[in-house]
């Protein structure tokens, strides 16, 4: 199963659940560094598909010129009539989006990262009674029942939508 991803939640910190932020913190860096991974896969593979086709579009401009209009072959030609073809500029958009996909997956790595440093820094404050008041102690077994609850139904949700799309 792939985790869900939801960079806007999993960046806030509920205050008032500094333990059960905890108990997920690693959980969470784990799941946005191996997205991160395979972003950044997903961004070398488009690279190299955008090289192996301005590869095979620059052999044809070689190969025959006059069929991509050109009279003159030149280097310089050669590359801006290769920037001209549809199927270069197509791979050439999915690379860009797939490093933006990249970019924006190691930011959010950054983060968790530093929503950890404020975690660390909530529990001092919490600890010198920043935030004192009465309280009862949370009872993290039931937070922790409620969140498997709540991924079981977003899996669900999920298979469903895939279901939807057959």
């Amino acid at each position: 199963m792939v985790d869900q991803i939801n960079y806007e939640q999993d960046v806030n910190i509920d205050e008032r659940a500094l333990d059960v932020e905890w108990l997920k913190q690693a959980d969470l860096m784990r799941k946005y560094a191996t997205h991160a991974a395979d972003t950044k896969k997903d961004m070398d593979e488009a690279k190299e598909r955008l090289e192996t086709g301005k590869a095979k579009i620059e052999m044809g401009v070689r190969q025959d010129p006059k069929e991509y209009g050109l009279e003159k072959v030149t280097e310089g030609a050669i590359q801006s009539t290769i920037q001209l073809q549809e199927e270069y500029q197509k791979l050439n958009q999915g690379y860009i989006n797939a490093k933006y996909e990249n970019d924006v997956a190691v930011a959010v790595v950054r983060a968790i990262d530093q929503k950890k440093t404020a975690l660390e820094n909530l529990v001092k404050l919490l600890g010198v009674s920043y935030f004192a008041g009465p309280q009862a102690p949370r009872d993290l077994t039931h937070e922790k029942l409620l969140e498997r609850e709540q991924k079981e139904k977003n899996k669900n949700v999920k298979l469903s939508r895939r279901n939807k799309g057959s």
